[in-house]
């Protein structure tokens, strides 16, 4: 007996150790995904999110100088991609959109090869998620030309949120393509700070919900956007959250049926 008892005391000390730290690990861990805009376009910051540790998903816009290369050197280093498509806004410059933008003028036929044309110029695309778009996502045949194709090819949508009265979730969900919708913009004010504070922001909304969506940029304000991302790492991991490519935000039946090849 007395032998039997002393076989016991490592197993008890195991299980006394750190008993904080087991709780922690039995705790769901909470996921979120950082989606950042503009590759394919501006050069800053681009770097640095490609080569760093952060599982971001690349969002790229095509038919620029480095759609390709921008999608390549991603998927190289295990970085989602999908393709930022172009579309037309309420105010701002026509050249903010590029090559082929998904325009209001334009018949369901066109809209479709346009998009069909974004994904050959974005390699590896998983996904869509709108550049600008706060007129075309209002457009209902606009909007079911982009997810008949999406459907088609079996990508996700992401409505990044230029406008409340977004098309994207009631067509998406008649035609049961997954869909999500950007929670926080991260550098709507250019400084690492804000983009600290936003990261918080989204921090206390994946608490709450259980998931979470930001969206930053590369370009103008991609080095301080990558600098703030950086910094709020650590605070990320201690409140249990995981940065995620944004797929694996998706997780209902139908969804995991929807990606099966």
């Amino acid at each position: 007996m007395k032998r039997f008892a002393l076989c016991l005391i490592p197993f008890l000390l195991i299980s006394m150790q750190n008993p904080a730290s087991a709780e922690k690990n039995n705790e769901k861990q909470l996921k979120a995904a950082i989606i950042i805009d503009d590759f394919g376009g501006g050069t800053g910051g681009v770097k640095d999110f490609l080569e760093g540790d952060i599982p971001i998903t690349a969002a790229v816009m095509p038919f620029t100088e480095h759609s390709k290369k921008h999608a390549e050197w991603a998927h190289k280093n295990g970085i989602e991609v999908i393709v930022h498509l172009p579309m037309e806004p309420k105010k701002g410059k026509r050249s903010w959109l590029g090559p082929k933008p998904i325009t209001v003028d334009l018949p369901p036929k066109e809209v479709k090869k346009r998009v069909k044309e974004a994904l050959i110029s974005v390699p590896h695309a998983v996904g869509i998620n709108n550049h600008m778009g706060s007129l075309a996502v209002e457009n209902e045949d606009i909007v079911r030309a982009i997810v008949e194709v999406a459907k088609e090819k079996k990508l996700f949508i992401i409505d990044s949120g230029t406008s409340p009265k977004s098309k994207f979730p009631k067509v998406a969900e008649e035609m049961n393509v997954p869909i999500l919708k950007r929670d926080v913009f991260l550098d709507d004010i250019s400084s690492s700070s804000h983009v600290r504070k936003q990261m918080n922001r989204l921090a206390k909304i994946t608490e709450f919900t259980g998931k979470g969506i930001a969206i930053g940029h590369v370009g103008v304000t991609g080095k301080v956007c990558s600098i703030g991302i950086f910094q709020s790492m650590d605070e990320f991991e201690k409140r249990n959250i995981k940065i995620v490519p944004v797929s694996q935000l998706f997780s209902t039946k139908l969804t995991k049926q929807y990606f099966i090849p």
